[in-house]
Formats: C-alpha cells, sequence, structure tokens
C-alpha cells in the first residue's frame, strides 16, 4: 500500500470511528425519544455517509452493514417502521459490528457480521410485505378495483392526459396527485403503478411547477459547489514527532544561554529567541488538545449497557465539555473513566425500588464534570446513590489483608476510602459481569500516578459520591522544582509540591521508625532523600533505624531545605540539601535497562547539559505508607 493509500485510510479510519461513536450516542438518544425525527435523519444520514465512504476505500462489509442499516432508518423515516426494544437491540448489536469491523481494518482480525446483517434484511422484507399487504389497492371512478395494469411501455396515457389539458379552458387541478387524476379520466386503469411509471409521472408532472422549478435550479446549484472542510486530519504520530523536535530546541536553547552566561553575556541577548520557542512549543502543544467531549460524549452507551445488566435507571449528565486536554492524556485515562463510571452506577446507584423508598427519583444520576484550574484539568464523577461507609471498607480491606487492624484503627476516613483503589479490593458480595472481581480501581490509581496526576474522593452517606481527578493538561511540559542531592540535580512536578519550608533539627521529632514535625498545624512525616538513596529498595524501609541516619548527623542549630509533597491526602517533607529553582521541562520516560527505578519517573537535560531525574513523588509517598514507615 502506497503512503497515499495509507493516509486515505487513516483518514477514512478517523471518521468511520467518529460516525461509530455519534451512532452510539444518537441511538441511546433515540431509545428514550422513539419519535426524535431530527436523530433519525441524522442518523440516517450518518450511516449513508459512512456506507458510501466504505464503498469508496473497498471497504466491503462496513458497506454492506451501513447499507441495511440505512435502509431501516430509511423505513422508520418514512414512517413504515415502529422502533421498539428488539429493533433497538439489533441496532445497538449492528452498530457493535460496525465498530469491530472498523477496528479490524488496523487488525486485521475475521470479524462475523452477516448474521445480523442477514437479521436485519429479513426484518426489513417482512415489514415491506407486511406494509404492503395492508395498504387499500387504488380505485376508480365507479368504486371498483382496476383489472388492468400499466405495462412499462403504456406512458403514451399520460401524454394524451397532458394534451387534453392543454386543450382544456378549466384551471388544471394543482392539488390533486396526478396518480388521481390518471385514474379518473382514464378506465381501467391498473391496480397497482410500477416503480418506474411513478417515478417518470413525478418527474413529469408536477403540483406546483413554477416552485419546483426552483426547488431544481437550487438543488443543481448546491452539487455543482464544493465544500472543502476548515479542518485538517493529521496523524497523532507527526504531532509527536514534531513535539519531541520542539522539546529537543528547547534543551538546545537553554544551553546556549548557559554557555553566554558562563562567557560573562548577558543572558538577555537570547530574549527573542526564547520567545518564539516558547510561543512555538505551546503552539504545537495547543495542537494536541482535544475537547474533553471527545471522550465524555462515549459514555451514554457504556452507562446504557451496565444500567441493563444491574436492572437500574440512571442518567448521564456531561458538563464542561468544551474543556480541553492533551490527546495522550484522555487516552491514558479513557479506561480509567470507564472504571469509575461503571463502578458508579454498580456500587454507587441504588436500585428503583430503593430509591423510592427512600424517597428519591427512580433514575440515579451519573455526572461528568470537567473544569481547568490553570495548567490542570479537574475531572469529576458524581454520583447521587448510596455513599461510601469508610469503616465498612477498612473492615473489607483488613479482611482481604489489604491493611493490618492496627493501620484500620489508626487510618483517618479520607484514608480508608481511598483503600478501593487498591489492588485486589472489591465491596461486592456477588462477582457480576460488572463487580466484584477487585480489579478496576487500581488502574485508575496507576493511570492517573503515570502521568503525574493526583486522585481523591468526598462521599456523604445517603447523598452519593464524587471522585476527583486532577490532571496535567498536558504531557510534553509541566513545572517542576529543582533542588541538589549529593551534587546532581534532581527535579520534582509542581503538581506534587505544597510548599517549600526551613525547619531545623528541633523541628523534627523522632517517632517510632520515622520522623515527625508540625506544618500549617498539621503533623506530617519527615523523610531524609539521602536515607532513601541509600538503601537497596522501597521494601527496606522497615529496616530499624533506615530513615534516622542523616537526622543523626545533623547539627542542633542546622538550616534544613523540606520540600513538601502531597499524594492521595498524604503530606510528606523531603529534606534536600539544596533548593534550585523553579523550570518548566520536558520530561522523557527512562528506556531499559533502567526503566524499573522505583523512585525515579522520568528524566530531562537542562541547559548546561546536565542530566536531571525527575523524582516519582506519588509511588514513593504511596510505598512509604503501605511498608508502614511512616505514618
Amino acid at each position: 500500500m502506497s503512503s497515499k493509500d495509507e493516509e486515505y485510510k487513516e483518514m477514512f479510519l478517523a471518521e468511520a470511528l467518529d460516525n461509530y461513536e455519534e451512532l452510539n450516542t444518537l441511538l441511546t438518544r433515540l431509545e428514550k425519544e422513539v419519535s426524535n425525527k431530527k436523530v433519525i435523519d441524522h442518523i440516517f444520514r450518518i450511516t449513508h455517509t459512512l456506507k458510501g465512504n466504505a464503498m469508496g476505500m473497498g471497504f466491503d462489509a462496513i458497506a454492506e452493514l451501513g447499507h441495511v442499516m440505512e435502509d431501516v432508518f430509511n423505513e422508520v423515516k418514512e414512517g413504515r417502521i415502529t422502533l421498539d426494544a428488539d429493533l433497538f437491540s439489533s441496532l445497538f448489536k449492528a452498530n457493535d459490528k460496525l465498530g469491530e469491523l472498523i477496528d479490524a481494518i488496523k487488525t486485521g482480525k475475521r470479524i462475523n457480521y452477516k448474521g445480523i446483517r442477514t437479521k436485519l434484511d429479513v426484518f426489513l422484507k417482512k415489514e415491506k410485505a407486511s406494509y404492503a399487504a395492508a395498504a387499500p389497492p387504488p380505485l376508480n371512478e365507479e368504486g371498483s378495483t382496476p383489472a388492468t395494469t400499466i405495462e412499462e411501455g403504456s406512458p403514451p396515457i399520460l401524454k394524451k392526459e397532458e394534451e387534453e389539458k392543454k386543450n382544456s379552458n378549466e384551471p388544471s387541478k394543482e392539488d390533486q396527485p396526478i396518480e388521481e387524476d390518471i385514474l379518473r379520466e382514464e378506465e381501467g386503469v391498473v391496480e397497482a403503478i410500477s416503480e418506474l411509471v411513478e417515478n417518470k409521472e413525478r418527474s413529469s408532472f408536477e403540483i406546483d411547477e413554477d416552485e419546483d422549478e426552483d426547488e431544481d435550479e437550487d438543488e443543481d446549484e448546491q452539487e455543482t459547489k464544493i465544500a472543502f472542510s476548515d479542518l485538517v486530519q493529521v496523524p497523532v504520530r507527526k504531532l509527536d514527532s514534531l513535539l519531541n523536535l520542539v522539546g529537543e530546541l528547547i534543551i538546545e536553547r537553554d544551553s546556549l544561554v548557559a554557555q553566554s552566561v558562563e562567557n560573562g553575556n548577558d543572558g538577555n541577548m537570547f530574549a527573542r529567541l526564547q520567545r518564539i520557542t516558547a510561543d512555538l512549543q505551546y503552539g504545537v502543544m495547543d495542537v494536541r488538545l482535544v475537547q474533553i467531549g471527545f471522550l465524555f460524549n462515549k459514555f451514554h452507551r457504556i452507562i446504557r449497557d451496565v444500567a441493563a445488566i444491574e436492572n437500574k435507571k440512571v442518567d448521564l449528565i456531561l458538563e464542561g465539555t468544551e474543556n480541553e486536554i492533551d490527546r495522550n492524556i484522555l487516552k491514558i485515562m479513557s479506561d480509567s473513566l470507564v472504571h469509575l463510571i461503571r463502578n458508579s452506577v454498580s456500587h454507587g446507584i441504588e436500585s428503583p425500588a430503593e430509591r423510592k423508598r427512600l424517597g428519591k427519583p427512580e433514575a440515579g444520576q451519573v455526572t461528568l464534570r470537567a473544569r481547568n484550574e490553570k495548567d490542570i484539568v479537574i475531572i469529576e464523577v458524581i454520583d447521587d446513590g448510596y455513599g461510601i461507609d469508610a469503616k465498612l471498607i477498612g473492615e473489607k480491606a483488613v479482611e482481604k489483608g489489604i491493611i493490618t487492624k492496627d493501620y484500620y484503627k489508626k487510618a483517618t476516613d479520607d484514608e480508608l476510602i481511598m483503600m478501593i483503589f487498591e489492588p485486589g479490593f472489591s465491596n461486592a458480595d456477588v462477582i457480576t459481569e460488572v463487580s466484584g472481581r477487585g480489579v478496576g480501581m487500581d488502574v485508575v490509581k496507576r493511570a492517573t500516578e503515570s502521568i503525574g496526576g493526583n486522585l481523591k474522593v468526598t462521599t456523604k452517606i445517603g447523598e452519593g459520591s464524587t471522585i476527583h481527578l486532577s490532571l496535567p493538561s498536558s504531557m510534553a511540559v509541566k513545572g517542576a522544582l529543582l533542588f541538589e542531592l549529593n551534587k546532581q540535580e534532581y527535579a520534582v512536578a509542581l503538581s506534587y509540591t505544597e510548599a517549600v519550608v526551613s525547619f531545623t533539627k528541633s523541628d523534627i521529632h523522632k517517632v517510632s521508625n520515622g520522623l515527625m514535625a508540625s506544618y500549617l498545624g498539621k503533623t506530617i512525616s519527615i523523610i531524609f532523600l539521602n536515607d532513601l538513596y541509600a538503601i537497596n529498595g522501597l521494601s527496606d524501609l522497615s529496616t530499624e533505624g533506615a530513615l534516622h541516619e542523616s537526622f543523626d548527623r545533623v547539627s542542633p542549630g542546622q538550616k534544613l531545605d523540606v520540600l513538601v509533597a502531597s499524594y492521595g491526602n498524604k503530606y510528606v517533607g523531603f529534606v534536600v540539601d539544596k533548593l534550585l529553582q523553579q523550570k518548566e521541562i520536558v520530561e522523557k520516560t527512562l528506556s531499559a535497562p533502567i526503566d524499573k527505578l522505583e523512585m525515579i519517573s522520568g528524566a530531562t537535560i537542562l541547559g548546561n547539559g546536565n542530566v536531571c531525574l525527575v523524582i516519582d513523588i506519588a509511588n514513593i509517598i504511596n510505598t512509604l505508607f503501605k511498608e508502614k514507615a511512616i505514618l
């Protein structure tokens, strides 16, 4: 396949996937509003477009299935077919097959689609036959059924009528259908007129000739116009490549500025270069942004399917769909949001009978809300269901061996609720298609951590729960705080950084195997990063005195630079040798064999040419609390 054909294929895939997702949304909406003609017309146009595009590209299977769906909605549009539950079930299955066929273009997988296509074909033939049988035969002027039929060579009868009209002094009855005129003037006209003759009649005789001539002219004008979209579809890999090049350019720019300053020159001489490269960087980042509604609109079908499995009634409300986020972040978080939505319906929303007993509407409500806060996108999944019982979650976690009884007694409600994101945890008593396997919510946590995001849960018993996801709007560049440790530069993402403070040894106290200090009226754990790097792995944290060695060597009056970081409602103060500066960095993931380092999430290159490692705050804090090294 040539590069041009490959490009056309990618463009078809992008549009076909959009059509498939839009059909899911429209079918779900139509199921609730079966008489909505706008939705019916929209579905008909989409299936028609998809069929045409697939035929043009040579994807016959997609064209065949799209064609039969188009025929169904043509009959629905004309009022000859009534939509019911069985037909909706078949249409959803057909659309699922369409999605599989579209995906199979990339994977080469063989998809069996002829079953559902044949089912819809048979349904159409039966409905057409039933409609034809129910239609009364046309009658002549005497009220009897005509005995003869007009053959294909019979249009002269029509010409005769036209001549009689011209010779007549009476005004023409334009408000009468032409077929009726013919039947009234000709004895023994046919019982049924063939489709070909009907088409000729409609094209030869119009009810209002002047108006129709104007409409024909307008249609001809529209057909001759060529419309160009304002959008250009670009493969994501090209944007990724361009962004990588811009990242390299930024690194080289910083290197030039650093060398110039070292040589005694004024760093302002590169001010214009810095401004242009920064504009270029943010311009490319902006191209990668997509509206979050692109993902949110997919959940109408998911809500519908899960609610059907659970025998519940659930409405989905979308808010803030116009907010934008990096496409790669959206792709990484898509599965996580599916788990959150399914969890809200399965565990959060009550059954219709229970909701009625509690005085709530029978239909539960799940809200997906998005908003921007500086460089962060906040996504909230809200339900108006049971709420989360922290004590019950804690008991389940102890029962499954995720936490100890001692930790359960000491932990706050917020800390216990966060146990729902631990691997293997499930609050369901029975395993179903949707829940009970202990997988899903831990996927949310891992995905959020992998992109430098944060999550928390707020809940109120009887009123519902809200899961907050704080995600960076872009993965291309991130704000970071640089610090020095053992004469090596490190970075920590600003999204995890709460504050930078200065302590003395007297401000820090030994508690069990850890260190504690007071910050803004709260007690937080203190960790010397040197102690972390001195151990073989995070699993060695519980070793007696492992976190006291650096503290014991500190002199009483010595000032300590402490970076206060937070993740999952947990606060930890990290003691570093020296705080440097705040800077925007282009973080790169580590490649094998160092990609499995527990405390490092990536690396960047500074202007001085040094490699700067990025500390994985989320993993460190999680491990510290999990290993019970700190409390």
